[in-house]
């Protein structure tokens, strides 16, 4: 599939999605491992949308090809894999079935969120600077709460600002929030949840 001077790094999730298991953690620290001319391969059962968007923040392009009905096979490649990249390319020219895919979310419309989504909630974190978007993720199941927060910040300029409100403090999005150089305040909340501002660096 790749040439021999390609390092190919595969990770199968569908027997720990079958038994229930979420692979989120597994596929990060698969990626936090990975050498810059690695190119990573991830076998589902369906298309990891919400994953795309993550690892693109982390300078990774990405092809996904379908298999069967309950079999995907993502490729992701850095950007500064020219190797890497030049397999991808000559995998779509040679006519396989592989689907370059478009930046997809819920919030690739803009970063300037709908009305709807602006609740009257965070007080003390408005009054810092007026907010670019306002998520509220309670309710959602993991990854969704990060996978949209790191979604409408892709999609912000330097300086603009994500107001989140999440059931609990989010522990994984700040670990990547600090990797992405972006400041961020927490404001814990009486009844448990959490409310974070994050300025994009």
């Amino acid at each position: 599939m790749y040439p021999s001077d390609v390092h190919v790094v595969e990770l199968d999730v569908r027997p720990h999605l079958s038994n229930k298991v979420e692979p989120f953690q597994l596929i990060m620290d698969t990626v936090k491992g990975l050498q810059r001319d690695d190119v990573f391969v991830l076998h589902a059962p369906f298309k990891p949308t919400p994953l795309l968007g993550i690892l693109k923040l982390k300078g990774y392009s990405s092809t996904s090809e379908r298999k069967a009905s309950d079999h995907w096979v993502t490729t992701f490649v850095h950007k500064k894999n020219k190797t890497g990249a030049k397999a991808i390319s000559a995998m779509v020219l040679s006519g396989s079935e592989v689907n370059l895919e478009p930046d997809s979310d819920e919030e690739s419309a803009s970063c300037h969120g709908h009305p709807e989504e602006q609740p009257a909630a965070f007080k003390n974190l408005e009054s810092l600077q007026a907010p670019t978007i306002i998520l509220d993720n309670r309710g959602l199941e993991p990854p969704q709460p990060m996978v949209r927060t790191l979604a409408a910040l892709d999609r912000c300029k330097s300086g603009e600002v994500v107001l989140i409100h999440n059931d609990r403090v989010p522990v994984f999005l700040i670990e990547e929030l600090n990797n992405l150089g972006c400041t961020y305040t927490v404001e814990d909340q009486t009844d448990g949840t959490a409310k974070v501002r994050i300025e994009k660096g």
